[in-house]
């Protein structure tokens, strides 16, 4: 994930503020998806699995009660370990098409550096394959990196690139994907078309990073919103079905308001459960026989 310069990492997930080093205010798009839960279990366990079979230590584990324990450690942690380092190739592939975006746009750029991170890690294939792409679909680009915000809802976040395609606008979000066994790009999380309608639903962004200057945003009716899933062999790009649009940003709006109530929670300070202690014992009483 990249870090734009006005959001910040806290206890409620990443939030933005208005100006930088400013008080943070409102959650990110990103943070507001991720309430929706999502079941890893499967994963996490398959991921375990694999490390603990591929760990070339596995072949003495008889031999040490502490090297088993230790490769069990490490096969716990391999979940945490990929998607880190899944975290870290996304942010130097997005580093790159930015980069290529804002020379396209006439503005400084670094993509050559970019393009050799990419070949110093082994990744010089997802850089290939945008190249590809973007000659293919010619993009103009009209921002890249661009910071919305939204205040009715009460959110903020970075659009990856507003590009003109084929004289029409299009809201883009790019998305680093792994390959599968055929060698094919491994589809999008269809919960990108939350990510994009929020993008649609900006209500301001910023125009001038250097003087912090906002503007109303100009985009709120762009007719496409793109997922790009970029991979090592291909480029994917999906447009968001516009007749699924309207949930989508219902469903949004909701995660808000989870957000809103767990941070609120968390908050308050008070416990959510309280102890119960027993009733007082009643008296007991002795019947009264009557002699008659």
């Amino acid at each position: 994930m990249t870090s734009p310069k006005l959001a910040s990492d806290t206890d409620h997930g990443r939030m933005y503020a208005r100006t930088e080093g400013g008080a943070l205010e409102v959650p990110s798009i990103t943070t507001i998806i991720g309430q929706q839960a999502t079941d890893l279990s499967g994963w996490h366990g398959y991921m375990a699995a694999k490390a603990a079979l591929e760990d070339r230590r596995s072949y003495r584990v008889s031999q040490s009660s502490g090297l088993k324990f230790a490769i069990i450690r490490d096969a716990a942690q391999a979940s945490e370990r990929y998607r880190d380092e899944a975290a870290a190739r996304g942010d130097r592939v997005h580093n790159y098409a930015e980069n290529v975006a804002l020379a396209k746009m006439g503005k400084e750029h670094r993509t050559e550096e970019c393009r050799e991170i990419l070949v110093s890690n082994g990744e010089q294939a997802y850089a290939d394959r945008f190249d590809e792409w973007w000659d293919i679909y010619n993009p103009r680009p009209l921002a890249t990196e661009v910071t919305i915000w939204n205040h009715s809802v009460g959110y903020a976040g970075t659009l990856d690139l507003v590009a003109e395609i084929a004289g029409h606008i299009c809201i883009i979000d790019y998305k680093t994907k792994g390959t599968d066994r055929k060698g094919r790009v491994k589809a999008l999380d269809p919960k990108v078309v939350m990510q994009l309608v929020a993008g649609l639903k900006a209500e301001e962004y910023i125009s001038d990073e250097t003087d912090n200057l906002w503007k109303p945003w100009e985009y709120s009716k762009a007719p496409i919103l793109m997922g790009v899933a970029l991979g090592q062999t291909q480029v994917v790009p999906q447009q968001a079905n516009p007749v699924t649009l309207e949930k989508n940003w219902y469903r949004f709006c909701a995660l808000k308001r989870v957000w809103d109530c767990t941070r609120d929670l968390a908050e308050n300070g008070a416990e959510a459960l309280m102890p119960v202690v027993p009733p007082p014992a009643t008296p007991t009483t002795t019947p009264i026989t009557h002699l008659g």
